[in-house]
């Protein structure tokens, strides 16, 4: 699997974060930071993270 976010979408709302905390997190000045190639075995918390991006800025490719 491939996580691709659209860094001129995201907003930093973060609700990936809270979905996927393995793949997505916050760097020490607040913007996104996530893992492009996780594990398959997240794949169900990286599509709940991609669901509950407000702006939809999340996209897989498996």
């Amino acid at each position: 699997m491939k996580v691709v976010v659209d860094m001129n979408k995201c907003q930093d709302h973060g609700q990936c974060v809270f979905a996927a905390p393995d793949v997505f997190s916050m760097d020490d000045s607040g913007h996104l930071a996530y893992v492009s190639d996780p594990d398959d075995a997240l794949l169900d918390e990286v599509e709940e993270a991609a669901d509950v991006c407000p702006l939809q800025a999340i996209r897989i490719e498996v």
